[in-house]
């Protein structure tokens, strides 16, 4: 279901803000839009400026929260008001100010460290003592890199004619890390010849002696000695934090509260006066919790509220879309986003697509122990770990087993525990007049579309007129014209294959085919008339139109053949599950009467695995491309709680 939501636009002077989101706003989940952009047409409007005097504070305890481990990470009781919070800080501040002054400087001195190993890794294989190399007098050497393509330009028409000797040490895909040496008379014209080659100097440390793999592992024992010495000193903050800590972490939760509340300036607006400037915040809300807002502000003067009337028809001011259902149909949730959150005036398909799903995937997977698996093991991950396809797998495991049940399969071996309460799906046949024996779970299969059909036009009748779309209303594929002319393919079909003795008369061919077809085939103008639409009815034409409509109705009789076909695959998973675990009983050796129980479990396990995901994704395509696409547009705008939003980021 929808929850059912309230346009409100609060007001009171800027000097109370933060007093009233604090005290009365934070407690509600509220969808705030920017009060610039709904009240554009207010020109005495303008957006706050200030900066969060919270960021800076609350960073400080942040930092000091995150030397306490997670066994110590427990808030005070009580709550903490921001001046015993500011207070505190100054305290720490001054108790920890040495050992924070010595981590900073260690902390950049690990940070030159670190540069100063990179900038060495890509000479790491060259075999020559740096601080040797810094004596010459005679030869000039540098360090740096080269584009690889340049770098085979430069070694196959340049290199050979000049004084220079370039030692490559390392190279990717892009460039090529190396050193070249030419004598010192010479460097200028050689250094000139490598810029043109693109050649990007590098300067490397050359003070300490050694090749540059030595320098290397001297400076990575040297930064892990200075982190050391950084770690030694959070150990010794730490243990000084303990006392504190449950009123240090409640402090930064109060700190980070205000600093989200604050945040709210960025969706306000200041409506200058000449006595006194006001804040205006617009949001959405659901309509229960405006109630209890209301009356919590109703003897506080320092704020109004206002709900605002929404025009249904206004296609620019759409509330956002929060879904709320029973706990049991919540993991549902999951494929309706997929697939799009619906519009605020849509159906909320979570439920029928519960249903539908579980029901289908239980007909195409009919196993009662199998079933058991699916509900048992799927039940204790969501319980235990929030897996919502978990949930799904559990709900669909309800209906795998009850048509095991009814289909007398446990763990592939039927009719031996339980008999069949209905059929065999592979061995239960019936005869259609016209056509011949055929399996009956194909022909249910086929029936059950046809129904499911139904429902979602029905579904789609009552979402357009929500809508206030008139055309998918009546005249559309999934419309009232739509919904009788298909009612009247299920009658003749029924009709037909009954064997009943009377005829369908005139009347029915009629009001079930020939007034549906016409409906939709002039669809458009006859919209147009409903709607009062100034201008031509038609465009391109009488012959255009005539061409475009025949094309249409062709592409809606062909959709409505093969979107009852598609139903077929439920049958027909129904009849291979059943194939595929005789199988595995086969392989296993049942038949023999000692079957091999490792090979049934395996081949049980395997079944689950493999049939269960190919069954999962043929039931969702179902759901999407057959029911879905009928009824469902899924183009709604998710809810957003802003002060839940903040909390998270912080």
């Amino acid at each position: 279901m929808i929850v059912k939501m309230k346009l409100i636009s609060l007001t009171g002077p800027v000097s109370d803000l933060d007093c009233v989101v604090d005290q009365y706003l934070s407690r509600y989940d509220i969808n705030l839009e920017n009060a610039l952009t709904e009240l554009g047409d207010v020109r005495t409007l303008v957006p706050f400026s200030e900066s969060n005097p919270y960021q800076e504070p609350l960073q400080k305890l942040n930092g000091y929260a995150d030397l306490l481990s997670q066994t110590e990470a427990q808030p005070a009781a009580g709550p903490v008001d921001l001046d015993h919070a500011m207070e505190m800080i100054t305290c720490l501040d001054g108790t920890f100010a040495d050992k924070n002054r010595k981590k900073e400087e260690i902390g950049k001195e690990v940070d030159e460290i670190a540069r100063q190993i990179e900038t060495l890794t890509p000479f790491k294989m060259l075999p020559a003592d740096l601080s040797k190399l810094l004596q010459y007098h005679f030869i000039d050497f540098r360090f740096g890199r080269i584009p690889r393509d340049f770098f085979e330009k430069f070694n196959n028409y340049i290199y050979d004619n000049f004084d220079t000797i370039f030692i490559k040490c390392q190279q990717t895909e892009s460039d090529v890390w190396g050193v070249y040496f030419t004598p010192a008379s010479e460097s200028h014209k050689i250094d000139a010849v490598y810029s043109s080659m693109h050649f990007e100097r590098i300067y490397v440390p050359g003070e300490n002696a050694g090749t540059p793999e030595q320098m290397i592992r001297s400076l990575e024992e040297t930064k892990k000695q200075k982190e050391d010495q950084i770690r030694a000193l959070d150990r010794e903050m730490e243990t000084a934090l303990k006392a504190d800590a449950p009123l240090l972490l409640a402090a930064r939760d109060r700190l980070a509260a205000l600093s989200g509340h604050f945040d709210v300036r960025k969706m306000a607006a200041i409506m200058k006066t000449h006595s006194e400037d006001y804040y205006i915040l617009c949001g959405w809300m659901a309509e229960d919790d405006v109630k209890k807002f209301q009356a919590e502000i109703a003897n506080d003067d320092r704020a109004v509220c206002v709900i605002e009337d929404t025009d249904p028809d206004d296609k620019n001011l759409t509330p956002p879309t929060r879904l709320k259902n029973p706990r049991l149909f919540k993991p549902y949730e999951m494929y309706v986003q997929m697939y799009g959150l619906p519009n605020y005036r849509e159906l909320d398909p979570t439920i029928f697509i519960a249903l539908t799903y579980s029901f289908i995937f239980g007909a195409m997977f009919g196993d009662w122990g199998q079933g058991l698996v699916l509900l048992i093991g799927g039940a204790l991950l969501y319980h235990f770990r929030h897996i919502k396809l978990a949930g799904i797998i559990s709900c669909a495991g309800i209906f795998s087993t009850i048509f095991g049940l009814l289909f007398g399969s446990f763990f592939g071996f039927e009719d031996t525990i339980v008999r069949h309460l209905w059929l065999k799906p592979k061995e239960a046949t019936m005869t259609l007049p016209g056509i011949g024996t055929i399996n009956t779970v194909l022909v249910c299969a086929i029936v059950f579309g046809m129904f499911l059909i139904l429902v979602t036009m029905v579904l789609n009748i009552i979402n357009a007129r929500r809508l206030r779309d008139r055309e998918n209303e009546w005249f559309g594929t999934n419309s009232v014209a739509g919904l009788l002319f298909y009612t009247g393919v299920v009658i003749f079909i029924i009709h037909a294959f009954s064997g009943g003795q009377t005829k369908l008369g005139t009347w029915f061919i009629v009001l079930f085919f020939a007034i549906p077809l016409i409906l939709m085939f002039f669809r458009e103008p006859l919209t147009g008339i409903i709607e009062r639409r100034k201008g031509p009815k038609v465009e391109g034409g009488a012959v255009m139109f005539i061409v475009q409509s025949f094309f249409e109705m062709f592409e809606v009789l062909l959709s409505f053949f093969s979107n009852t076909l598609s139903f077929v695959r439920i049958g027909a998973f129904a009849v291979s599950h059943a194939a595929m675990m005789e199988v595995v009983l086969m392989l296993a050796g049942a038949e023999a009467g000692h079957p091999n129980w490792i090979a049934v479990v395996l081949g049980n396990l395997f079944v689950m695995g493999m049939e269960g995901l190919i069954v999962g994704i043929q039931v969702l395509r179902l759901e999407y491309y057959e029911m879905f696409s009928r009824f469902y547009k899924g183009d709604g705008r998710p809810f957003r709680s802003f002060f839940k939003q903040t909390k998270d980021e912080t």
